[in-house]
């Protein structure tokens, strides 16, 4: 059974989900879809940049499970900022989804105009069709910012997170602001030799699990979110198997040591990331969102 967070305001969230980003082909994302909502996956997280929305959200239409079971993210991209932009990205979100409400609604990336996108939401969340807001991909700086000058502040911030990128320090801002952590790409797609580690390795053998496994574990047992993807359905069972165990502290110990302290996937903070991160929609195939 997957275990759920209490947000800032009250909204349970589970704290594993099942991401979509990359799956381009519609076809194959609801079948995705379908078989991740068959294995037991409720929280399932999409964005109008990944472009498969409505496949999303056929899937959720013929699965037979009950709205309210649900726990449905998407996000606005840096086109749609601003604040009649991201009213009108909500709507043709939730349109594409064939959904009454959403469950989480984040700002994409840090640029362009996203205070006035967060106006926007602000308003969307108190008219209650939006049972969550929050941002993703916010370093400190910007994310203390937001926090200091919104209404309504940020429930969650979905981050690159993995045990090459462990980001305490961010954590524990976050803790203090009041804004549940969400890991995306959380095995970083395997980048720098993640799945070869013999640390990872090691705590696998000891519990009987896959290094896949110990990763998601460390997450959530940290208090992280996490939504890995995968389009095979055995690996999305492995995925979900993470809630039979725990990791002791020599087991978060060897996994601390993994940290590089840097992004393996997505630095915003680079010029060049943030041109191509402008430049996605025109040429929409990056290895990290």
């Amino acid at each position: 059974m997957v275990e759920r967070v209490k947000l800032s305001n009250g909204v349970e969230m589970p704290l594993e989900g099942y991401g979509v980003f990359q799956v381009t082909d519609l076809a194959e994302c609801e079948r995705a879809v379908a078989d991740a909502l068959a294995v037991g996956y409720r929280l399932i997280d999409t964005a109008s940049s990944y472009q498969n929305e409505e496949a999303v959200g056929a899937a959720i239409a013929k699965s037979g499970v009950p709205r309210e079971e649900l726990f449905v993210t998407t996000k606005a991209y840096i086109h749609q900022m601003g604040y009649e932009n991201a009213k009108a990205a909500f709507e043709e979100s939730l349109e594409k989804l064939g959904l009454d409400y959403l469950d989480l609604y984040l700002i994409h990336m840090p640029f362009g105009d996203y205070y006035g996108a967060w106006r926007a939401m602000e308003e969307l969340y108190r008219a209650g069709r939006i049972r969550a807001i929050g941002v993703s991909n916010f370093l400190p700086d910007r994310l203390m910012d937001l926090c200091l000058n919104a209404e309504v502040v940020p429930q969650v911030n979905q981050i690159e997170r993995h045990p090459h990128y462990q980001r305490p320090d961010e954590l524990a801002l976050m803790r203090e602001l009041g804004v549940q952590p969400e890991a995306w790409a959380p095995f970083a797609e395997g980048l720098r030799g993640m799945f070869d580690e013999p640390a990872l390795a090691d705590v696998a053998r000891k519990h009987g699990k896959t290094p896949a496994q110990v990763i998601l574990r460390w997450n959530v047992q940290g208090g992280v979110a996490v939504i890995p993807k995968s389009v095979h359905r055995e690996r999305m069972e492995e995925n979900l198997a993470i809630w039979d165990f725990g990791l002791d502290a020599d087991d978060m110990a060897k996994i601390a040591a993994l940290d590089e302290g840097c992004p393996s996937m997505l630095d915003t903070r680079r010029p060049s990331e943030v041109r191509r991160v402008h430049d996605y929609l025109k040429n929409p195939v990056l290895t990290s969102l």
